[in-house]
């Protein structure tokens, strides 16, 4: 069995009994963001880890998935498995074409293995630029991340990066002509006492209106200044759809790892989407057709 490693704390499970949201999504709504984890015994996690998860598994997803009324879902790399895809891979075997992922790669993986991946489902690589040992704040390793993307460009994918939007004023410069789209997750990842006009906010903004980043509504709790409903977190989902309905998606952000505060019912956190986004034509927008588009459902 794989147990905690030095260094690698245990984090809380989620909710395993979600509630029904008030709110009823459209058919074929999509989650865009979320993580299947173990089961421990027979996955081993990277000794590299910086949290050991409990077992989240992807009968439980599925649960908490028919409780909110989700008919679609998309994985994305844990950090725990470092670039081993196994995991994710399988679970998105198991559910079939209604899943889809976002793969973890090393620079030098083989053509054959990025073949592999599309096949599996893959539309995506997740780069983590949260999570960096010694990476000095604001900066980007453009040659390799360009490189990488020219790679997957063919096949359709996208990068979608773990990053701090407020780190980089000058983002929409940065990847105005990068190789394919990019996707930020947590609403662009940036504490909201920094409010909605900090330039790498701003910068986030001026890159969706151009078509060339989309951005997650997952996680407030990663955010917020405020206890639920983080109301805090309204003006910055405002102002995300006002740039671009088109480039937004939502994701639960299940099992919720690493959560410090008390951890949220996924029947709450979906009701949340009320506030965020009041109108149900662009919920519709938002749950079903970006994501038809970007992951190819």
């Amino acid at each position: 069995m794989n147990t905690a490693a030095a260094g690698a704390p245990p984090c809380a499970p989620p909710d395993f009994n979600p509630r029904k949201p008030k709110l009823t999504l459209p058919m074929l709504a999509c989650d865009t963001h979320a993580h299947i984890l173990g089961p421990i015994a027979r996955y081993a996690y990277s000794p590299a880890r910086v949290y050991t998860p409990p077992d989240c598994l992807l009968t439980d997803y599925q649960k908490m998935l028919a409780t909110l009324g989700v008919a679609r879902a998309v994985l994305v790399q844990p950090s725990v498995y470092g670039t081993d895809n196994t995991v994710m891979l399988d679970a998105m075997g198991a559910a079939g074409s209604v899943f889809r992922g976002v793969a973890v790669v090393d620079d030098a993986i083989a053509d054959t293995e990025l073949a592999r991946l599309n096949a599996a489902g893959v539309r995506g690589v997740r780069v983590n630029i949260v999570d960096v040992k010694d990476r000095k704040p604001g900066t980007l390793p453009m040659a390799e991340l360009t490189a990488l993307a020219k790679r997957v460009a063919p096949m359709g994918w996208h990068m979608e990066f773990l990053m701090h939007c407020d780190e980089f004023p000058d983002m929409d410069r940065t990847f105005a002509d990068f190789p394919v789209d990019i996707v930020l997750g947590h609403l662009g990842y940036m504490k909201t006492d920094r409010g909605v006009n900090d330039p790498g906010f701003q910068a986030l903004l001026r890159l969706m209106k151009a078509g060339k980043a989309w951005i997650k509504f997952t996680g407030p709790y990663r955010i917020t200044t405020q206890a639920m409903p983080h109301a805090d977190t309204n003006a910055f989902a405002h102002a995300l759809v006002a740039a671009n309905a088109q480039r937004v998606l939502w994701g639960s952000d299940w099992p919720h790892v690493m959560v410090k505060s008390a951890m949220p019912n996924d029947g709450d956190l979906c009701d949340l989407l009320s506030a965020w986004i009041p109108d149900a034509a662009t919920r519709e927008q938002v749950l079903v057709r970006n994501p038809t588009q970007l992951y190819g459902f």
